[in-house]
């Protein structure tokens, strides 16, 4: 018997980096999220507008932009949350999440 999968934490980078002043750099937001992520044991997918500020396999570029590529691609992640504070991205992308939680309240987290 295997155990209950992970949820993935998809995160529209652009969205929690911004919700705060002063805005948090995306350095800082990954290594946040990576770190809150080990510690709740969860997966993590932290997706950027354009390229990502590294190369690693829990980031992503979102091309045209990171809403587009989370409402066409976050049912492949299910069971996944969605973090993002943008109502017309929680309409387009969070159908399917087991939870959706706002930009401000996940930097509260991290």
């Amino acid at each position: 018997m295997t155990g209950a999968l992970r949820p993935t934490v998809l995160v529209d980078a652009e969205n929690v980096r911004r919700s705060r002043w002063p805005n948090l750099s995306r350095e800082k937001l990954v290594s946040r999220a990576r770190d809150w992520a080990r510690r709740n044991d969860k997966e993590l997918l932290v997706v950027f507008d354009g390229p990502p500020p590294e190369r690693a396999p829990d980031l992503v570029g979102g091309e045209p932009t990171a809403d587009d590529w989370l409402a066409e691609h976050a049912a492949e992640y299910a069971p996944y949350w969605l973090v993002t504070s943008d109502r017309v991205l929680r309409e387009r992308a969070g159908s399917a999440a087991e939870r959706l939680i706002g930009g401000g309240t996940f930097l509260d987290l991290i």
